[in-house]
């Protein structure tokens, strides 16, 4: 028989098997991440990679560390440099690293937001001067609607608000990207509102847009224009920058409080939901917060 020392050991070397078996370990291997650093709102690519190797046990930020060089502060919970881009505050200026899960800002820290194979990591360098907050962005498209959000998946709904032809538009579009619509969402679905903007204000959620980025984290307005309204891109303080037009579409994205997110898909007129569901692709909205369109000018907001 083992001694008393010998079966501690025993002891201990069990209870270590035990927990890798409970995912405390290296854990097993699950479906790798996309992983993207820019700089700038989107504008400055500086890394896109397709990690592999990613196990049950990872973190976004051992994803991160593993394919850039990485300074964190605030105990390794928090990034401080992604390649020698610092966080840095001024009486002017607030920039920062921000990052984003399938399109949702992560209300945790990256060493604490586990992988579950599968999602789309954006990390971004802001100026964050005029709103700290910004919950959801479009940027990751056809996420959140694939894989959900928060290691969940999450059911969509898309409603129709007077949006006419875009509606089945943006049915079409989230069919061909594999996304499930089911014809009655339950109440806990990822939302998209497709329709003029007269119609979609009145949402609790998409009617913060009204209030600027501070509360939607959407760099755009729209303001009364006769019987319409007129869509107006603000640029990353938050101000008035290029006057739309009530011609103009907008896909943006935001989320109140903790409910699921809500992407609108609006404009001025109808016609203009029609050329906003047509943005509904990678092409037009990949690394991007929100995206307007006029005619065929697409323009990423907030405007640079």
């Amino acid at each position: 028989m083992p001694g008393p020392r010998a079966a501690v050991a025993i002891a201990l070397l069990f209870s270590a098997l035990a927990a890798v078996g409970c995912g405390l370990g290296p854990g097993n291997e699950v479906e790798g991440v996309d992983l993207t650093v820019t700089r700038d709102y989107g504008t400055v690519p500086m890394l896109h990679h397709q990690v592999g190797d990613v196990t049950e046990s990872d973190t976004v930020m051992r994803a991160l560390e593993r394919n850039a060089d990485v300074s964190t502060r605030y105990g390794g919970g928090f990034v401080q440099s992604i390649d020698g881009l610092e966080a840095e505050e001024s009486v002017d200026r607030s920039l920062d690293w921000f990052f984003y899960v399938n399109g949702v800002e992560s209300t945790v820290g990256a060493a604490d937001y586990p992988l579950h194979g599968g999602e789309s990591i954006w990390w971004d360098y802001r100026d964050w001067s005029a709103a700290m907050r910004m919950p959801a962005v479009v940027g990751a498209w056809p996420q959140p609607f694939l894989g959900g959000y928060e290691g969940k998946a999450r059911p969509v709904g898309v409603e129709c608000m007077g949006g006419g032809a875009a509606c089945g538009e943006v049915d079409a579009r989230l069919e061909d990207a594999g996304v499930a619509v089911p014809s009655r969402p339950p109440d806990d679905s990822i939302r998209v509102l497709v329709g003029p903007w007269s119609r979609v204000r009145t949402d609790p959620a998409a009617g913060q847009i009204e209030r600027g980025p501070q509360a939607s984290g959407v760099f755009a307005d729209f303001r009364p224009d006769g019987a319409a309204y007129r869509l107006v891109g603000l640029n990353e303080s938050g101000e008035d920058t290029v006057e739309l037009g009530p011609g103009a579409g907008l896909v943006a994205a935001t989320r109140r409080f903790e409910d699921p997110p809500v992407w609108v898909v609006t404009g001025g007129t109808e016609a203009a939901v029609r050329a906003a569901a047509q943005l509904l692709d990678a092409s037009s909205l990949r690394d991007h917060y929100a995206v307007a369109v006029d005619g065929k000018q697409e323009t990423a907001l907030p405007v640079r």
